[in-house]
């Protein structure tokens, strides 16, 4: 009958390899080593070098990101332009709101907009209609369209 491996024969197995593992993993640091020794002695450079590159693209990020400063200017010219259209069409709506209250109460007013508007005159009045400007002839040939 075969006796079942205990704890105390997995590590009398792991004490038994350990120098063998040891002198593997010496191998290896002295096969990397020549490998690696430029790269300790640079060390400072490469790290230098590396927030370098860090600080510049974190820059690029800030400028033209999605909320960089580029976008950031665009929308404050265009948060002025529609405030100075919101200015601009409370005064129209301001001009607006005075005709219609002249047109609900003050007779020259109503007259005067219906003149305007049915083209009518007093006696000894002329009106004048503008005509619109004929449309212009169409081009003599394909490239003239374009």
């Amino acid at each position: 009958m075969q006796r079942l491996p205990t704890a105390e024969d997995g590590l009398r197995v792991v004490a038994e390899r350990a120098p063998q593992a040891e002198a593997l993993a010496a191998s290896w640091i002295e096969r990397s080593r020549p490998v690696w020794a430029p790269v300790y002695a640079l060390r400072r450079r490469i790290a230098t070098i590396a927030v370098a590159t860090l600080a510049c693209l974190l820059f690029v990020h800030v400028m033209l990101g999605a909320n960089g400063m580029v976008v950031y200017r665009q929308k404050r010219a265009e948060y002025h332009d529609l405030q100075r259209q919101v200015a601009q069409m409370k005064l129209e709506n301001e001009h607006r709101t005075q005709e219609i209250e002249a047109l609900r109460s003050d007779q020259k007013a109503i007259e005067r907009e219906a003149r305007e508007q049915l083209h009518y005159a007093r006696h000894g009045e002329f009106v004048y209609v503008q005509a619109a400007p004929p449309n212009p002839p169409p081009p003599a040939n394909h490239s003239a369209r374009k």
